[in-house]
């Protein structure tokens, strides 16, 4: 048996929407009345992110609180029973695990949302959506064992007997804040691995250089006064800082060092959000 296809007459053409595509122009800034209308596809994107995590592994979203724990106790070893580093008051596995929370947060979102274009190449070549909710699920997916971890955190707080203050009211904006450091670099380097594939090879060393600037082993007052405001370009350091002060009251409350790493997480976010969307025209061509 054959099937012949018989051409739509004109009038039959005319029934249907006529709709155009065509590839985007110049620069561009977030639409999120689009990403909205794909909110279902970042959903399941996210969870599938999350089954694959853990799939195939003995204890599954067990290893969310093994690894902040396995570090914690490797930190307080080296850097708070042998080197001695102050902890600002607080007992040193209470402090260093407050900042590996957020940084495992952070290096996880990098690592795997520099990877999601290449992980997710068949389906950004098959079907139109926006290309900003691959990274995106990416970095969401973490937040399942950011909140796993929490729950080890308030654990370690009443073995500890730190009650927290009222500054625990403003960890959702810490928050946000993460988020918007961890999408921007994850947009401008998911965008850059595409191209050039070197950028698989740096991330790793990315983020342990990464992990040495960043007050996680030790506090900020342990850098000079004068140096303190150039310390906080590196935007990490409001976030850790703003954890410890929220949840342990660690040292001063960081507002200085918080608005230069918010400025630089704005830069950071509206900048990566501007080249994925110039360059996401030719991801199709880079995918080959």
């Amino acid at each position: 048996m054959s099937v012949e296809a018989t051409p739509l007459g004109q009038d039959q053409l005319a029934k249907y929407p006529l709709v155009i595509i065509k590839p985007t122009r110049g620069w561009r800034l977030l639409d999120l009345k689009e990403l909205w209308e794909y909110r279902e596809l970042i959903y399941f994107l996210t969870l599938r992110d999350i089954k694959v995590r853990y799939k195939q592994t003995l204890i599954g979203i067990g290893w969310a609180i093994l690894q902040p724990l396995g570090m914690m106790l490797v930190f307080t070893i080296f850097f708070g029973t042998l080197a001695k580093i102050p902890s600002e008051g607080v007992p040193y596995p209470l402090f260093v695990y407050t900042a590996l929370l957020p940084w495992q947060l952070f290096s996880k979102s990098i690592s795997e949302s520099s990877q999601s274009l290449i992980t997710d190449q068949r389906l950004i070549t098959r079907v139109y959506f926006p290309r900003l909710i691959v990274p995106l699920s990416s970095v969401l997916a973490g937040l399942l064992d950011f909140a796993i971890g929490l729950l080890l955190l308030a654990g370690l707080m009443v073995l500890y007997g730190v009650i927290p203050t009222v500054g625990i009211a403003f960890i959702p904006l810490l928050v946000l804040l993460m988020l918007a450091v961890a999408l921007g670099i994850g947009f401008w380097l998911s965008a850059l691995n595409l191209e050039y594939r070197d950028v698989q090879y740096v991330v790793p060393f990315l983020n342990q250089f990464w992990l040495f600037i960043t007050p996680v082993v030790y506090g900020s007052s342990m850098i000079p006064q004068q140096w303190r405001i150039v310390y906080a370009l590196n935007p990490m350091v409001g976030v850790i800082e703003g954890f410890r002060w929220a949840l342990l009251s660690a040292g001063e409350c960081p507002g200085l060092l918080l608005a230069v790493s918010g400025g630089i997480a704005f830069a950071l976010l509206v900048s990566g959000v501007m080249f994925f969307r110039r360059r996401e025209r030719t991801f199709v061509d880079a995918v080959g």
